[in-house]
This record gives structure tokens, sequence and C-alpha cells, in this order.
């Protein structure tokens, strides 16, 4: 398993070894009267669930990040470290983890420890297709507004693919998508760079995308990034290296580690290990993100991604084939459209390699 899974594994693994001692005992107890473990659980969570004033009595935290030894709540300026109480644990549900930075929840009180009761609904999800298990979702984050979409115009190079899977994550969970291009005090020494960046800035912003270029080095753009982020809750997701923990130190003025490049790979090297959500002092809150190579895409079906390509959507609806996949079928007016220029190549490439994967990552489900 790379490090990257064993990060993103952390905020299940504490579910099961509250320490290790404890799991056994509990294993024990519940295989001496399951029955009666099951009957009782499903008992409370009937009566709580009729009973909608049943957690009024509780008290009313957000999760702030998620580590090996809990859950990290803060309520009325206090953290509490917390657990799940065994009601809330026996939920089974499309998601791998039950809980997300960003929930708000009801939770009993124990110094400043405490146990969670109840996750309230949510108002917008940010997930992927789980690595290990394509049948269930990893939550990154939940209630916030805008998905930062981070990516830099080289070391490590853009990577418009990875944007647009993020862009359909950001729609299909409810968020505002705003894509921001770090490092472009580069692009001065990187003539091939800026012309991809320019068509890059062009196709995106010419769609309705909001497009933040800035650097973390000169300072340019920051201030405009501020601006985007004021009052809102917004989290920073990209590929490792980007300069996501850079950016939050700046919007922050917070301490976050940071990485430079991988020389011998010249991709970025993971810094972030856990999710954390931290107030801003002009107003809102951001999440901080592990970095990512790889980012699933939950219940699209390949001839559905269409969708989220709004021009090759509409120009598709003139193909001769109505499941026209755009990728080779005779009188396709999507190709048409490329050739003619009246749809972005940069576009129309970071579709085809989605569609390519997306039947690959079909096969395994």
């Amino acid at each position: 398993m790379s490090k990257e899974e064993e990060r993103w594994r952390y905020e299940e693994e504490y579910l099961s070894k509250d320490r290790k001692e404890g799991r056994k005992e509990r294993k024990a107890a519940v295989q001496r009267d399951r029955s009666k473990y099951k009957k009782s659980d499903q008992d409370q969570r009937k009566k709580q669930a009729d009973n909608p004033d049943a957690y009024e009595h509780l008290s009313r935290g957000r999760v702030l990040a998620i580590v090996p030894e809990g859950i990290l709540v803060g309520s009325e300026g206090e953290e509490y470290l917390c657990g799940l109480k065994g009601a809330l644990k026996q939920d089974r549900s499309q998601f791998k983890n039950l809980v997300a930075v960003g929930d708000f929840v009801r939770f009993e009180k124990r110094g400043l420890e405490g146990s969670i009761a109840k996750v309230e609904e949510r108002s917008t999800i940010l997930a992927r297709a789980d690595n290990l298990s394509r049948n269930k979702q990893q939550l990154i984050a939940v209630n916030i507004d805008q998905v930062l979409i981070t990516a830099s115009v080289c070391l490590p190079a853009l990577k418009i693919p990875l944007i647009d899977r993020y862009i359909i994550a950001a729609e299909q969970g409810g968020m505002q998508p705003v894509i921001v291009i770090n490092k472009i005090d580069l692009l001065a020494e990187a003539p091939e760079e800026k012309a991809l960046f320019d068509e890059f800035v062009s196709t995106y912003q010419g769609l309705g995308y909001l497009v933040v270029p800035v650097s973390v080095k000169s300072g340019q753009g920051i201030e405009a990034l501020k601006a985007t982020m004021h009052g809102k809750t917004s989290v920073f997701s990209g590929q490792s290296g980007v300069g996501k923990s850079s950016l939050i130190n700046l919007m922050t003025g917070s301490e976050l580690a940071t990485g430079g490049i991988v020389h011998r790979t010249r991709k970025g090297s993971h810094t972030t290990t856990t999710t954390h959500l931290i107030p801003l002092a002009f107003g809102g809150f951001c999440i901080d993100t592990p970095g990512i190579k790889s980012f699933g895409l939950w219940d699209i079906a390949p001839e559905e991604l269409s969708a989220y390509f709004p021009e090759i959507f509409e120009r598709g609806m003139e193909c001769k084939f109505p499941d026209c996949s755009h990728l080779g079928e005779p009188g396709c007016a999507v190709q048409k459209a490329v050739e003619e220029g009246a749809i972005s190549p940069l576009r129309f490439a970071s579709y085809s390699a989605l569609m390519t994967s997306l039947a690959e990552e079909h096969k395994h489900r």
C-alpha cells in the first residue's frame, strides 16, 4: 500500500482501535451475546430516529481533524478528542468513513474527551471513489462552499485531467469549483509552460470557471485569492507539491509543513498527512488535504461523462449516433468541432483521457 493510501485510511482506522486491548474486549463481549448487542443497537437507533429531539441535550461541535488517536471536535472554543458511540459505529452506508472534516456533530463530553452520537445532515460533500474498494466513497471534506482546485504551472506540471476530475467532484457534491494555479513566477523561464498556461486560462475562463493565478514566492494573486475565500469555507485539494500548504500558511499565518519536489521524479512530495479545518482571520475557514496522485470519480458511468463537459454535451446533440462516445465514431459532431476550433483541444484531450480511465475503472467494480 502506498503512503498516500495509508494516510487516507486514518479516517477509518481509529474506528476499530480505540486501543488494541479495548478492541479485544469489545470483540469478546460482542461474541458472547451478539444477538442481544444487535437488537439493543437497532432498538436504540429506531428510538432516536422516531424522536428528532433525542440529541438536543448533547453538545454541538464541528469536526476539525481526524487523526490516528480519534476525531478532534471544536465546540465553544474548546477542542475535544472523540470516538464514536456504538450505535453510530454500526451505521452502514456508501461512505467508507462515517465522519469527515467539516461535519457538524452532537457529542457527549467527558472532560476534554467525548463520544459522537449523531452526525448532522451534510449540505455538501467532496468525495472520491475509494482506491481499495471502488464500491465505497472516501469522504474528504463536507459542509464546504468551494473547492480550491490547486495546480502548478510546472514542478509538478499542469495536469488538466486531474483538474477536471476535481471540477466534476465539486459539481457532484454541490460546491463551487475554483481553479488556483500556483508558481506562475516560474513562467518567465518556461516558454512552453507559459503557452500551455495561457491556453488553459483562456479556455477555462471562457467556459465560466473562476481561475486564480498566484505565486507564493512573489505574492502575485494572493490578495485576489483571499477575496475569493472571504467568508466561505474552502478546501484546498490537488496534486502533491503544488503548494497547498504554502498557500494556507499565507492565508492563515500558520506553520504547516511544506515540502519540495522529489527531483528524481520531478513530482511533489507529501507534507500534509491529515485533513484540518483552519479558521481565517479575514473571515471563513479553509481545509488542507493530503496531496494525491489520482482522484477516482464516484458513480459516473463513461456514457454520463459528457454531461460534465457542457461544450461537448451541447455539440454532441448533433452527432449521427445518439450513443456516440466522441472517440472515433463516424459522423461525430464533437470531433468536427475540435477540428474547427469550436471546442478546445485541451478539453477534448482531457475528456478522452477521462473516458478511457472511467472505462477501465468500471471493469474493476
